[in-house]
């Protein structure tokens, strides 16, 4: 029924169906059932463990769910390795990479020129991206806050798979810098979902009453986010 394939620190791997799918099982103290999940960025499937479970029983949830993982996995965008001629997201649109001569990043109608070798252009577009995430994000999250009455104490930017934005009760904010390959206004509601958390930390009706307080239209950019975030992060800079 399966094969196991190797252990990898703590995690065994397993292999399920035909062609084979390698399950990565974790066990888990404070798991209380089964768990599969499909990483958006890798595509590396987990499946999450109680600490008494058997692998037997495991594995056997695992086939019971093939159907389901194969469906899924046929569903992730393709994944996108940057090269000169070829196109990346930026505020929704797509630009095509060009290569430049000059030492910063050139943005032009529909083009965005970087100099240097093709092997540096993942590294160079990160950077780029991270320094036009930040302008964005620190400009939309001040606009927000002032709406609100609310300061804030500090903005990070990082490479998250989980979500796209967080706040914490001493007013930090920190936002996945792929939300610059977004539309402008789905940058301007992950900003006021978080600054709203400034004041409320849950997602209770009297929160989203804040949300749409200041960003009527969020239930639309929330929307494009469920639909359309896996593709941000298809993009390996």
């Amino acid at each position: 029924m399966f094969e196991s394939v190797k252990l990898v620190g703590m995690t065994e791997i397993v292999q399920i169906g035909q062609p084979p799918l390698d399950v990565h099982l974790r066990r888990s103290p404070r798991a209380r059932r089964f768990s599969l999940r499909i990483s958006n960025s890798t595509g590396v499937i987990s499946l999450t463990v109680p600490k008494r479970a058997s692998a037997r029983a495991a594995i056997g949830f695992a086939h019971e769910q093939e159907a389901w993982l194969r469906r899924n996995l046929a569903k992730r965008p393709v994944q996108v390795v940057p090269v000169f001629g070829g196109c990346i997201l930026l505020d929704g649109q797509k630009v095509e990479l060009r290569q430049g001569t000059r030492r910063a990043p050139i943005l032009g109608d529909g083009y965005l020129e970087v100099s240097g070798h093709e092997y540096a252009l993942g590294a160079r577009l990160r950077g780029y991206l991270k320094t036009r995430a930040r302008e964005k994000m620190m400009a939309a999250s001040e606009h927000y806050a002032t709406k609100l009455g609310q300061d804030i104490s500090r903005i990070t930017l990082r490479d998250t798979r989980s979500r796209w934005g967080s706040c914490t009760s001493d007013g930090n904010l920190m936002y996945s810098w792929r939300l610059i390959m977004a539309p402008p206004s789905v940058q301007d509601y992950v900003a006021a979902h978080e600054v709203c958390h400034l004041i409320e930390m849950n997602h209770s009706v009297a929160y989203w009453q804040l949300v749409e307080s200041i960003f009527p239209d969020y239930r639309n950019q929330r929307n494009w986010l469920k639909e359309n975030g896996t593709k941000l992060h298809r993009y390996q800079f």
